[in-house]
């Protein structure tokens, strides 16, 4: 996994679009520089997490998934395995195996979005935050292959989402990307 010192300089190009990403920016930055192992599952206080934002060329469909335990629409992503080299790679691993979607490229290098949010306690595990670190990627095509962590997958419109979810952080992004 990247130092912590190359993922505070990635967050620092960051340019928020509004005083939510903001904050979640801020609190991001700072549990980096605190956490040396901000990516891993065993910080129970919370660890960094790896989304994908998957569009068409065209910008006119996202991809999003019916997340099984959360019970909510929500982009591709997940935990970043310590095998993971980047947190771009842990976005692009974890959106494959979330949609079977293979030819996947960067709409831009850096980071796209951020966020933090409240994971419930579990069985196993307390009450923790996510802190999402979010890529956009352009598919290629849009056949999708649903994993056994979803309860649906699909294409949506800007239109489509927004009847779907009330996620502002998914909203936020539809508003960054989709005509």
């Amino acid at each position: 996994m990247e130092s912590q010192e190359t993922v505070l300089q990635h967050l620092s190009k960051v340019t928020p679009s509004c005083e939510e990403e903001a904050k979640s920016l801020e609190f991001i930055t700072q549990f980096v520089a605190e956490q040396p192992r901000y990516w891993a599952r065993d910080t129970l206080v919370g660890h960094l997490t790896a989304s994908a934002w998957i569009t068409n060329a065209e910008q006119t469909k996202a991809v999003l998934l019916h997340h099984k335990k959360l019970d909510i629409w929500v982009q591709p992503g997940g935990h970043v395995d310590d095998s993971d080299e980047s947190l771009a790679q842990a976005s692009l691993r974890e959106a494959q195996e979330e949609t079977g979607l293979a030819n996947l490229t960067l709409k831009q290098t850096e980071i796209f979005d951020v966020d933090v949010h409240a994971i419930p306690e579990r069985k196993s595990e307390p009450k923790h935050n996510h802190l999402d670190i979010r890529y956009w990627f352009i598919a290629d095509n849009e056949t999708l292959t649903i994993s056994e962590e979803s309860n649906e997958l699909k294409w949506m419109s800007r239109a489509e989402i927004e009847m779907i979810t009330q996620e502002e952080s998914v909203l936020r992004m539809v508003r960054k990307t989709l005509l």
